[in-house]
């Protein structure tokens, strides 16, 4: 089976994980009947690993980089979502604070993996 350039991408990897998590939580809100928060979660998760993806076809650098900065500023959406579900009570706040904290992680390899692309 063929593989993609971004298969082989940690920064990749650690977002399926953590948009795995998030889709969880993301049940949850359905469960609670918060739909349309549940579905931008659901939008927000994706966007990280699909900017990623669509990047890693891009044919220079410099536009790889672009998208990863997406990337990044859709882990910044999922935290500002998360910090408001636990501030409203609709997840518990050591459920927000653990998956900020991978938000940020994932943050921080993010903009590593930018600055070398633009060396």
């Amino acid at each position: 089976m063929k593989r993609f350039r971004f298969q082989d991408l940690e920064v990749w990897k650690r977002g399926i994980e953590i948009g795995l998590e998030l889709f969880r939580v993301a049940e949850g809100m359905e469960q609670r009947r918060h739909y349309r928060s549940a579905e931008q979660l659901r939008a927000a998760a994706l966007s990280i690993t699909n900017n990623i993806a669509e990047g890693s076809g891009s044919a220079s650098d410099k536009d790889f980089a672009h998208f990863l900065n997406i990337a990044k500023r859709s882990a910044f959406e999922n935290a500002n979502m998360l910090l408001f579900f636990a501030k409203a009570g609709l997840i518990a706040t050591t459920e927000a604070e653990t998956l900020v904290a991978a938000l940020d992680e994932e943050c921080r390899m993010l903009e590593a993996f930018r600055k070398s692309l633009l060396r």
